[in-house]
Parts: structure tokens; sequence; C-alpha cells
């Protein structure tokens, strides 16, 4: 092949390449702010469709943090991390300041009442006074509660706000978060077949222990 049979590319065919990705960049470009205003729709229709009161928890599955907290003032019995072992339990998480707290305050001693399941409140930032006079005049629910002056404890556990309540297992595993008052619907749906399905495994790793342990003896 000589020089004069080199393979010419045509100059209009390069430079009408050249605007046609110049176009292709702007018109990606003019779309972008297009999709990221979808984006930002879709994210906003997903956490509108999330169930509120169902915020992940990172401590889902997990063992209760350590501590130990005095009581509310007037109240003999302060709690920590060991109460929340040994059997099926909710920790509730108040203050006489929290308004949705009066919504479900009823529930709460209803349970109590009825000895449905062990209640342990942990008071959230709040004045000695004004937790004492706040359960005095509500009712006290809970078995044992714990002062957290400084919220250090609430930290702890994760929490976004006032109220919140948590399912705690036998071993003192966070098995359930419920952010917000609880509801009737939120106690019947909810929480009252969780506690009823961990006792059952309670049951059962009992009875399966005693039986492990019967076998050894009579080996």
């Amino acid at each position: 092949m000589t020089s004069d049979d080199k393979e010419i590319v045509p100059l209009g065919a390069n430079a009408g390449g050249a605007r046609v990705n110049g176009a292709s960049r702007r018109q990606l470009l003019a779309m972008l702010p297009l999709a990221g205003v979808a984006g930002l729709l879709a994210l906003l229709a997903a956490g509108l469709n999330r169930d509120p009161s169902e915020i992940p928890s990172a401590l889902i599955g997990k063992t209760v943090p350590d501590f130990d907290l005095p009581p509310v003032q007037g109240r003999q019995l302060g709690f920590g991390t060991e109460r929340l072992r040994g059997e099926v339990s909710l920790l509730n998480v108040f203050a006489s300041w929290c308004v949705p707290c009066r919504i479900e305050h009823p529930l709460l001693m209803q349970l109590a009442t009825e000895r449905t399941v062990p209640i342990y409140g942990l008071n959230y930032k709040d004045s000695p006074e004004h937790a004492a006079s706040w359960l005095d005049g509500n009712g006290d629910p809970y078995r044992r509660t714990g002062a957290d002056r400084d919220g250090r404890v609430a930290i702890e556990f994760g929490v976004y706000g006032v109220p919140e309540t948590f399912v705690i297992d036998s071993q003192g595993v966070i098995a359930h978060r419920h952010v917000g008052p609880l509801s009737a619907t939120d106690l019947s749906q909810k929480i009252l077949p969780l506690i009823a399905r961990l006792r059952a495994d309670q049951r059962l790793n009992t009875f399966g222990g005693a039986s492990h342990a019967a076998d050894e003896v009579l080996g």
C-alpha cells in the first residue's frame, strides 16, 4: 500500500463524532438533576411507607449494654444489666416531660396489674422530683426503675427519643425495639405474641438442658 492508498478518515466524520459526543454529555449532565430528584422521591416514598415504630436497631440480637442505675426518687430498687436476665421482660424508656408517654401509660399499668410481663422503667434525663411526682400521680407500672439522669444508658441502647420500649429475652438479648408510644394494637399484634414465643423458647431450652443433665446422670 502506497502513501496515496492509506485509509483516510474524513474530517467531517471525526468532527461530527465530536459534536455527537458533546451533545450526549450535555444531555447526560442535564438529566443528572432529574435523576437525583427521582432518587430522592423514591427514598421519601420508602420512608413514608415504613412503620416509624420499627426503626432498625443495631442492638437487635445483641445483649443489653452494661449499666447499673439508682432508682427514681422515692423508689427503693434500682436496676442494671443483671436484672434483665433470667426471664422475658420489657424495658420502657419514659420521662415526666414526655407527652406521648401519657398515651401509653394506661397500657403499661394494665400489663403490670395483670402481671403479663415484668416491666423495667428507664427514666430519661428527668429531674428526681418531677419523675417521682409523675409516677406517684399516674401510677407506677415498673418492677424497678433506673434514673438515667445524664442519658448515658439510653444512648448505649441507641434510643432516638421518648418513649421507646425494648423486648428482652431471658438471656438478656434485645429481641425487639418499639419507637414511640405503645398502642393496644402494638401489644396484641407484635409485643405479646413475641413475648409468648420467647417464653416458649425459654421453656424449650430449659427442658432440653434439664433432659441433657438427666441423661448424663443416668448414663
